[in-house]
C-alpha cells in the first residue's frame, strides 16, 4: 500500500499539468542538497509544529529525487501580478512628465519667453525636488505601510500636475514642479520596494521591472501627447500637455487602495495573521505561504527592529562589510544610470534633432515618438527575460550597447556641426543612434536598477537604503538635466556624447566587477552574496573538518 502511495507521488511531481509542480521550491530556484537541507532546518526548527516531518512537507521543501524543475514553466500568482501592476502604474507618472516635457518646453520657451537657462531649471527642478520625496518615502513607508505611501506619491503629483496646467506664470509653473518632484520622489522608491516584497523569487525579476516598463510606457504616452496637440495654439497646447498628468494620477489613487499590504512590512510590524492571509494570495499554496512566512520572521528577528532610530546611523556611518557592499553596489547602479544622460538624452531629445537639421517642431515630436515607440518595446523583451537571463547579462549588454551608441551619435553630431551641408547619412546616424541608445538602456540599466536597489538590502534597511540609492538617482539626474545644454553649448552635443560614451564604458566595469547575480534567489537569500567570502570559506573548512 506504501509503495502505491508513493507511486502515485511520483507520478503526480512529475506531472506538469499539477499545480504543486511549480512550487517544489518556495522563492528559490531548485536548491543543491545543501540548501535543501537548509531549508528543512528552517521549517523544522522555527514551526508551530516542531519536530513534525511530515511526507506533505518533505514533499514541499525537497523536489523528488531525478525531477527537474523547468524555469521556462514557472507560472506568474495572478494576485501578486496584480498587485505589482497597481504599483508600478504609479511610475506612468514620472513616464508622462518626461516625454511631455521633451515636447511641450519648445512651446513653453516660445510662450513665455524663457531662456535656455531657465529651460534646464524648469526640466531639472523636477529631479532635484524628487530628492525631498525619495529621503521621505523610506520612514514613511515605514510608519504608514507601503500601500498607503503610494497613494500619497499619487496625490502629490495629482497636485503638482494641476499646478503646471493652470500655470500663468514661469514661477507659478516652477511652483508645479516642485510638488510634482516629490510625489515623483516617493514613487520611485517606494513601486520597487512593494513589488520585490510581494513577488515570489522565480518572477520577482519581471514583477520588480514593471515600474520601468510603465516609466517607457508613460514617457511614450507623453511624446503622442505632444504630438497630438501640438496644432493648438501654443499658450493652450502646453498647459493641456502637463494638465492631462491628473488623470493617470487619480486613477492610480483610488486603485492602489484595492492593493494588498506587503507582507514583509506586516512581519515588520509583528501583524502575522495578517501576512500569513496575504502571503496564501500570494504563492503557490498555504505551505508555501507558511515557508515565506517563516523566512520572512527569521530574516527580520535577524535584522532587529526595522523602525528603531539607529537605522539610518547604522546604514550610513556603521555598516557592516556586507552592508557597505550592498550600498556600493546600490548606490553606483543607481549613479550610472542617470550618469549615462538618458534622462537628459529624452528630455533634450528635439534639441539634439534641431541641432542635426531637423527643424519643424511637428517633425521634432514626431521624431521622439518614433523614439518612445523603441524604448518601449525593448524595455517589455528585457523585462519578459530577465529573470530567464538574470541581471548581470542584460546590465553588461546594456552598458556597452550604450557607450557605443553614444559614440556613433558623438561622430554623427561631430560630422554635422564640421559639415556645411547637413548630409542625409549623418542625420539618419543620429537618429538612429539616440533610438539605439535609450533601446540598449531599456534593455539594461533602466529595468535592472529598480530590481536591483529594491532586492538586495536585508528587511532592516530595505526601505532607507532604497530611498539613499535613489536619492542619489535624482541629484545625479537633476545635475544632468540643469546642465547638460550648458555643457553641450560649451563643448558641442558630439564633444557631450563622447563623454557620456566614456562613462558608461567605466560604468560596465563597475557592473562587472561589483554586481552578483540575484536571478532566482529569494529576498533572504540574497544576502549571503554580499557576505565575506573568506569567512564563509573557513567556516565551511571548520564544518568539514
Amino acid at each position: 500500500m506504501r509503495n502505491e502511495t508513493s507511486q502515485r507521488q511520483k507520478s503526480s511531481a512529475l506531472d506538469p499539468n499539477k499545480d504543486h509542480y511549480y512550487s517544489l521550491v518556495p522563492d528559490s530556484d531548485c536548491p543543491s542538497l545543501e540548501q535543501s537541507d537548509l531549508i528543512n532546518e528552517v521549517k523544522y526548527e522555527e514551526s508551530p509544529h516542531k519536530g513534525e516531518a511530515t511526507d506533505e512537507s518533505r514533499k514541499f521543501t525537497t523536489p523528488p529525487q531525478g525531477v527537474a524543475v523547468n524555469r521556462r514553466m514557472v507560472r506568474f500568482n495572478n494576485y501578486a501580478l496584480a498587485g505589482a501592476i497597481l504599483a508600478s502604474t504609479n511610475s506612468i507618472l514620472l513616464g508622462y512628465d518626461i516625454g511631455v516635457m521633451s515636447g511641450a518646453v519648445l512651446y513653453i520657451q516660445d510662450n513665455l519667453k524663457i531662456t535656455s537657462a531657465q529651460v534646464e531649471i524648469l526640466v531639472g527642478s523636477l529631479n532635484v525636488c524628487s530628492l525631498i520625496g525619495s529621503l521621505a518615502s523610506g520612514k514613511t513607508s515605514d510608519c504608514i505601510g507601503r500601500r498607503y505611501t503610494i497613494v500619497i506619491s499619487a496625490i502629490t503629483f495629482l497636485i503638482g500636475a494641476l499646478l503646471m496646467g493652470l500655470a500663468p506664470s514661469f514661477l507659478f509653473l516652477m511652483a508645479g514642479r516642485v510638488v510634482a518632484g516629490i510625489g515623483v520622489g516617493y514613487s520611485l522608491m517606494i513601486a520597487p520596494v512593494y513589488t520585490s516584497e510581494i513577488s515570489p523569487a522565480m518572477s520577482r525579476g519581471f514583477l520588480s521591472s514593471l515600474p520601468e516598463v510603465f516609466i517607457n510606457f508613460g514617457i511614450l504616452l507623453g511624446y503622442i501627447s505632444n504630438y497630438a496637440l501640438s496644432g493648438l495654439p501654443e499658450n493652450i497646447n502646453w498647459r493641456l500637455m502637463l494638465g492631462l498628468a491628473a488623470l493617470p494620477a487619480i486613477v492610480v489613487a483610488f486603485g492602489v487602495m484595492a492593493m494588498p499590504e506587503s507582507p514583509h512590512w506586516l512581519v515588520m510590524k509583528g501583524r502575522f495573521a495578517e501576512a500569513k492571509q496575504v502571503l496564501i494570495k500570494i504563492s503557490d499554496g498555504e505551505e508555501e505561504a507558511e515557508m515565506r512566512l517563516v523566512e520572512m520572521t527569521k530574516d527580520v528577528s535577524n535584522s532587529g527592529n526595522a523602525a528603531s532610530e539607529g537605522v539610518w546611523k547604522e546604514l550610513l556611518f556603521k555598516p557592516s562589510r556586507p552592508l557597505c557592499r550592498i550600498l556600493i553596489a546600490a548606490i553606483g547602479v543607481n549613479f550610472f544610470m542617470q550618469a549615462s544622460g538618458n534622462d537628459a538624452v529624452v528630455y533634450y531629445s528635439p534639441q539634439v534633432f534641431r541641432d542635426a537639421g531637423i527643424s519643424s517642431k511637428k517633425q521634432l515630436v514626431g521624431v521622439t515618438v518614433i523614439m518612445g515607440i523603441a524604448k518601449t518595446s525593448f524595455v517589455l523583451i528585457s523585462a519578459l527575460f530577465l529573470d530567464h537571463f538574470g541581471r548581470r547579462p542584460l546590465l553588461l549588454l546594456g552598458s556597452s550597447g550604450m557607450a557605443v551608441s553614444l559614440a556613433m551619435l558623438g561622430f554623427g553630431s561631430k560630422y554635422l556641426v564640421q559639415s556645411n551641408s547637413n548630409p542625409t547619412w549623418a542625420i539618419a546616424l543620429c537618429v538612429v543612434a539616440v533610438c539605439a541608445d535609450v533601446s540598449f538602456f531599456s534593455i539594461g540599466l533602466g529595468p535592472v536598477t529598480w530590481v536591483y536597489s529594491s532586492e538586495i538590502f536585508p528587511t532592516k534597511f530595505r526601505a532607507q537604503g532604497s530611498s539613499l540609492a535613489i536619492s542619489v538617482n535624482r541629484l545625479v539626474s537633476g545635475i544632468v538635466s540643469m546642465t547638460f545644454l550648458s555643457i553641450s553649448s560649451a563643448i558641442s552635443f558630439g564633444g557631450m556624447f563622447f563623454v557620456l560614451a566614456g562613462i558608461m564604458a567605466l560604468g560596465t566595469l563597475f557592473f562587472y566587477l561589483f554586481l552578483p547575480e540575484t536571478k532566482g534567489k529569494s529576498l533572504e537569500e540574497i544576502g549571503v552574496l554580499f557576505e565575506d567570502k573568506v569567512h564563509d570559506h573557513r567556516r565551511r573548512r571548520q564544518v568539514d573538518v
